[in-house]
């Protein structure tokens, strides 16, 4: 599968041209009704819970699992239109909320991180389990991350036909690099208003688990992946994180197909988000480098549902 030079996505309004306008309009001013979906909680094998959100058809022929970006959660507006747009076209829905996301705190000294793929796990064999028989991976920024990086850890089901992740985080430290830059520090900003909480949360839980000296002095990702990510999660370092859990380290590892779509003019990603030569002679996966879209924005002329949704269901019907 190719890296593919000529992406088909429409030119966007001039607005939408702007790298930031495209991100934040989409983000934050969107408005997508949320599905009528109804939550299973499981339990991990770590005596913690997982919230799932279903969206059931009269069949287990086919099933769409979602993931959600950083600090998100199974409800937001680009997850709202994309389970739209598959459940009408027959699929199943399954949204599910990371650890500290969807409304509930978790119960472990433990939060959810781009490598935090034994969740992937679980909740996929969950949905083997329902015995639906085609199963894709849809993921959107960190989202788009763990959906890489289970499929290149893993031994991967063949009931799991593809998966499609935008806005993929591929090298992490380049992210965060990139997250310094001015104007880009708006989006880190706008992150630490909910990390920060859920830091004080979890130090009020468990006590001296957490370096809570650090929570008020946090100023980049530097500090949240040095002191809390790499500290509660058995990495030794913010580099070691960084390393372990990009996208990058495993992609020659993915052995199902995969469709990777990351807008040149994203505003959250680096240069080695941009990894070209890796794809052209890979075997499975097909990267594609649309000129606009931002950050998981990807909006259309005239369209309630974005580009985004359009170009899954085009790679996903061949599977």
């Amino acid at each position: 599968m190719p890296y593919i030079e000529n992406s088909n996505y429409p030119k966007p309004n001039f607005i939408n041209r702007n790298a930031h306008l495209s991100t934040i309009i989409p983000a934050k001013f969107k408005k997508y009704p949320i599905p009528n979906y109804t939550r299973e909680k499981i339990e991990t094998d770590d005596s913690d819970f997982l919230n799932l959100d279903w969206r059931i058809q009269n069949n287990k022929d086919k099933l769409i699992i979602l993931f959600h970006g950083l600090e998100g959660d199974s409800k937001r507006t680009y997850l709202n239109s994309c389970s739209d747009y598959f459940f009408e076209k027959g699929f199943n829905i399954l949204a599910w909320n990371h650890r500290t996301c969807g409304g509930e705190m978790n119960t472990t000294c433990r939060l959810y991180h781009h490598g935090s793929i034994d969740d992937v796990h679980r909740v996929v064999e969950k949905a083997i389990q329902e015995n639906y028989n085609q199963i894709y991976l849809i993921g959107y920024s960190m989202g788009g991350a763990l959906v890489l990086n289970y499929l290149g850890n893993y031994e991967i089901n063949n009931r799991i036909k593809c998966g499609v992740v935008f806005s993929a985080p591929i090298s992490l430290k380049s992210c965060a690099d990139t997250l310094k830059i001015f104007p880009n520090t708006i989006y880190f900003k706008n992150f630490k208003r909910t990390l920060i909480p859920k830091f004080k949360v979890k130090a009020k839980q468990f006590p001296g688990r957490l370096n809570e000296e650090m929570i008020d002095k946090i100023k980049t990702f530097d500090e949240v992946d040095e002191y809390f990510t790499a500290a509660l999660h058995g990495y030794s370092s913010k580099e070691d994180y960084y390393y372990k859990a990009s996208p990058l380290t495993v992609l020659d590892n993915i052995k199902t197909p995969c469709l990777i779509v990351n807008a040149a003019n994203d505003p959250f990603l680096g240069n080695d988000c941009y990894p070209i030569e890796r794809f052209k002679e890979h075997k499975f996966c097909s990267f594609e480098i649309p000129k606009f879209g931002g950050h998981c924005g990807f909006p259309l002329k005239n369209n309630i549902h974005s580009w985004a949704e359009v170009r899954a269901w085009e790679f996903i019907k061949k599977y």
